[in-house]
């Protein structure tokens, strides 16, 4: 047998079961499914900073950070993420994944017990697989998380400060409490959660919770991630971290940007825009209500409609694609069986006169789907 007969006959069972998945052009007219929570991605002051940085920098770094790849607006990027989140240290990442990625498969195997809450992100399941000592605890649950510990041991607690499916938060402080490492990937909280946008680092200290996941391809608009703690941990990585010192740094002049962003959330402008965002969710929730649309319990931009079938979710995906609306349509395995679900992100940057009309739309399409199903 070839491996193109697997492979088509793989594929042809993701058919089947309605899950697969295609790249597509993006081309609706009002997009309420991208993570660019602060609409930073198309700030001027972010776009000047980019250019200005291709300009002197050039497109790529054009090695490992550990050779010739690192250089001043890293430096500085990273100096203005310690300050920024009163941290020790940072370390940067080409994206989310890979840091994850990359820091559970370093300090894993040094603990006696990793916990992962059982919605932690894909990244993080595949940094630890490969150990034996792990486990997970039931969502955003710190009794049981308590109980799964291992007593007079190392223990190291990972959770995400807003996740990414449900847009719930977790209950940190309940967590810090614990006697463990805590580890919040915090990113779809960064930039528009807390004082100044600090999210985590602003609610617990360094002592508190020891490791972040800063990622700067949500509310920052731009790419990137970065490990953000203790000096020990950050070395650790520096030495032991196999996708860091493997990888070629991403370049300057993204660097440039993404500070330039950091800037913009530590502003009275990015206090206007977290104010502006907070109103599109408010909003969004009303009209939600009004139209008996049963959203998830979410007080982020991150909303959720569970629908159950994932014939069902794309029905109502393409139904708001034909009218110019985007929303993710997430089914298995991104989300546990029967949950599928349309996701929604609300950013500052849209319109009372759009959400309104994206409502209407979601609403229309929803009702009229559950009332073929009724008959």
């Amino acid at each position: 047998m070839q491996i193109q007969d697997v492979l088509q006959r793989q594929l042809e069972l993701r058919r089947q079961q309605r899950r697969h998945r295609s790249l597509s052009v993006a081309a609706a007219a009002h997009d309420f499914s991208a993570n660019d929570y602060l609409g930073l991605s198309q700030h001027p002051q972010v776009l000047d900073a980019f250019q200005r940085g291709l300009q002197q920098w050039g497109t790529g770094s054009g090695s490992s950070p550990l050779v010739a790849g690192y250089q001043k607006p890293h430096a500085y990027l990273r100096r203005h993420l310690s300050e920024w989140l009163e941290r020790d240290n940072v370390l940067l990442f080409s994206s989310g994944f890979s840091a994850n990625q990359c820091t559970m498969r370093a300090l894993a195997p040094l603990y006696d017990r990793v916990l992962l809450d059982r919605l932690s992100h894909a990244s993080l399941l595949d940094g630890v697989r490969e150990q034996r000592h792990w486990k997970r605890f039931a969502h955003n649950d710190a009794t049981h998380a308590n109980k799964l510990l291992k007593p007079d041991a190392t223990n190291l607690l990972v959770t995400e400060s807003v996740f990414s499916m449900d847009g719930d938060s977790a209950p940190l402080r309940e967590l810090a409490a614990l006697d463990v490492d805590l580890w919040i990937d915090d990113a779809h909280g960064l930039g528009i959660i807390g004082a100044d946008g600090r999210s985590a680092a602003s609610e617990l200290s360094q002592k508190q919770a020891p490791l972040i996941t800063a990622t700067f391809g949500k509310a920052l608009g731009v790419m990137g991630a970065a490990m953000v703690g203790t000096d020990s941990v950050i070395d650790y990585l520096v030495n032991y971290g196999r996708e860091f010192i493997y990888s070629t740094a991403f370049p300057a002049a993204q660097a440039t940007a993404v500070s330039a962003a950091i800037k913009i959330a530590q502003s009275a402008e990015g206090a206007r825009l977290r104010q502006q965002l907070d109103t599109n969710i408010a909003l969004f929730g009303e009209l939600a209500t009004r139209a008996n649309i049963p959203l998830g319990k979410s007080e982020h931009a991150i909303q959720t409609l569970v629908v159950g079938s994932d014939a069902n979710v794309m029905r109502i995906g393409t139904a708001l694609s034909s009218q110019g609306f985007k929303c993710g349509t997430i089914r298995p395995p991104t989300v546990p069986e029967g949950t599928a679900r349309l996701r929604i992100t609300l950013t500052a940057q849209h319109k009372e006169a759009e959400i309104r009309a994206f409502v209407a739309a979601f609403a229309d399409c929803y009702h009229r789907l559950t009332e073929t199903q009724a008959v």
